[in-house]
């Protein structure tokens, strides 16, 4: 367990965005940055865990609300992040959300 995940209160939502790189994916790092900034300014956010071994890559985002999440996904520069992502930086992508209930 991360040390972020432990320190919130239950209910709260997760988004579990899993990845795997293209072999070119120049511009992916500043973008991960940027999007890192832009999404702590976002009202909700509690805080985020990720890792990247290679090409393979899993971060978890915590939110107050659904909303909060839905909010960030229409963000003009997280839908240009998620564009470029589809069309260029990922071989292969998944996300999902989960309502966190219990932490143990």
């Amino acid at each position: 367990m991360s040390e972020l995940s432990s320190t919130l209160e239950p209910p709260y939502y997760t988004v579990i965005f899993t990845s795997r790189l293209a072999a070119a994916h120049e511009g992916y790092e500043q973008m991960a940055d940027r999007m890192d900034e832009l999404a702590r300014e976002q009202p909700g956010y509690l805080g985020m865990d990720s890792v990247r071994e290679g090409a393979i890559g899993i971060t978890v985002s915590y939110w107050e609300s659904l909303e909060a999440i839905r909010s960030w996904g229409r963000h003009t520069e997280h839908r240009e992040a998620q564009r470029l992502g589809r069309e260029s930086w990922y071989e292969k992508y998944s996300i999902r959300i989960a309502l966190v209930e219990e932490v143990r």
